[in-house]
């Protein structure tokens, strides 16, 4: 099979985009989606060129979906995200759902407890006693992502 010729412009208009790829990755960890999404805003048509970047970067070991998840996961958690959340994210990220289901396998409990110290840190320790009061709990943690299940645990709402 001939090999396809490579124009020397072609050639260095790749290599600049390898070179912008790498500085994006040094400022922080990317997807490769949204890395192939950002060069593809640099190069115009040329997707063939994007694909073999990012391709070679991948051979490298400088971009991992794998380690994004891990790292980006880490981060949301100590933020005081939830899974529902986390999982929103990544998806938008481009990320795969296995990826997303690896990441994301910690037992109700851990983010029960986490819930609970993100509940205490924006409400301190007492539990609401009032209709409203809970309401407002309630809606700031589905905003952090926490699913209903976990919320009404921790909040131990009993209003009836």
């Amino acid at each position: 099979m001939p090999e396809i010729e490579v124009d020397r412009d072609d050639r260095k208009a790749e290599r600049a985009l390898q070179a912008r790829a790498v500085r994006l990755l040094a400022a922080r960890e990317h997807t490769t989606f949204e890395l192939r999404r950002k060069l593809a805003r640099d190069c115009g048509d040329d997707e063939a060129a994007v694909e073999r970047v990012v391709a070679r970067l991948g051979e490298a070991n400088l971009v991992s979906d794998a380690r994004f998840v891990e790292e980006f996961t880490r981060a949301r958690i100590e933020r005081g995200h939830g899974p529902v959340r986390i999982r929103a994210d990544l998806r938008g990220r481009g990320v795969d759902d296995e990826l997303i289901d690896g990441a994301l396998t910690f037992p109700a409990t851990f983010w029960a407890q986490r819930m609970s110290q993100v509940r205490m840190r924006k409400f301190g320790k007492s539990l609401p006693t009032e209709r409203t009061e809970w309401g407002r709990q309630a809606r700031f943690l589905a905003q952090r992502g926490y699913p209903a299940d976990i919320i009404y645990q921790v909040l131990n709402a009993d209003f009836d």
